[in-house]
């Protein structure tokens, strides 16, 4: 598993990942219920915001359920298609995680660099295809790895230092020929990586020139307030991203690489939901009335 072997430890690991489980697909769905429930939120942001919740309960259900039920039948074994699968759906979704804040940093550049022609140009119809070219991308990204990770062919006994199927690790045992196959991971790391980042920072480059010309302080804040949620979001996707690449680049320990990934693979998933409801005043009054409502 990678995080501890400790039979003491087991009944307290199962027992918080079931509750990190849970919180986040609960919170997820309950953006979810309330950006499809209230109208006042169906406007491009809070569609995409929808459809990143989807996103991270899908990413969160591919290696937590799957951990959850090692640890309470003592058995850490994975098929050799089941392994291929979980791969392959981690890679998708937490592309398409990728993908989504990417469009969503386009829509807020959008609103606050063009606002005059925001409503004509992130119509519905832009908006649907923007979330379809993302899944596809995302898939494209998925089907990609699972290419290389097919090369390989000495599967029969392998032990992975992690809880879930995880990509570069199993590369790294499997395949006798690391230098190429490194190379065509760095490479769609790169186009589905690096070029979403960077679009994302240029789109906040322009935000912040563009809020920076407004002359009073409380339309400064007012127009940067909108981009809060998303950038905290972005900061902590990226940021744990680029920690359990680096942490695993720079440590070999099969512990702290473990770790790490639980960053990646469940806190993020589970905060995004308390980010955006806490730090969001439409999210608060959705969810307000929404309970109102069930009362």
């Amino acid at each position: 598993m990678g995080l501890s072997e400790n039979p003491e430890l087991q009944p307290i690991l199962f027992g918080l990942f079931l509750a990190m489980y849970l919180v986040t697909v609960l919170g997820n769905l309950l953006i979810i219920l309330a950006v499809s429930s209230d109208s006042h939120l169906h406007t491009p942001m809070y569609f995409f915001l929808s459809n990143l919740s989807l996103a991270d309960i899908c990413f969160i259900s591919t290696t937590v359920p799957k951990m959850i039920m090692d640890i309470l039948t003592h058995n850490r074994v994975i098929s050799y298609v089941g392994c291929l699968t979980q791969m392959s759906l981690f890679v998708l979704f937490g592309s398409m995680d990728g993908m989504l804040l990417t469009v969503m940093a386009y829509d807020r550049y959008m609103a606050i660099c063009h606002p005059l022609h925001y409503a004509a140009i992130m119509n519905p119809q832009l908006c649907a295809l923007l979330a379809l070219v993302s899944f596809l991308l995302s898939l494209l990204d998925s089907q990609l790895n699972n290419l290389i990770t097919l090369q390989c062919n000495c599967f029969k006994d392998v032990e992975i230092a992690n809880f879930f199927c995880d990509p570069s690790q199993l590369l790294n045992i499997t395949c006798s020929d690391t230098f190429t196959n490194n190379i065509m991971m760095y490479l769609i790391s790169v186009i589905f990586g690096f070029i979403p980042m960077s679009e994302i920072l240029f789109s906040y480059y322009k935000i912040v020139s563009s809020i920076l010309k407004i002359p009073s302080s409380d339309g400064r804040y007012k127009a940067f307030s909108t981009c809060g949620s998303h950038l905290s979001v972005v900061c902590l996707f990226y940021g744990t991203a680029v920690g359990v690449y680096f942490g695993s680049a720079v440590s070999s320990s099969p512990r702290n690489s473990a770790v790490a990934s639980v960053m990646y693979t469940v806190v993020t998933p589970m905060l995004n939901p308390f980010i955006y409801s806490l730090k969001n005043t439409d999210i608060k009054n959705a969810l307000r009335r929404l309970h109102s409502r069930k009362i």
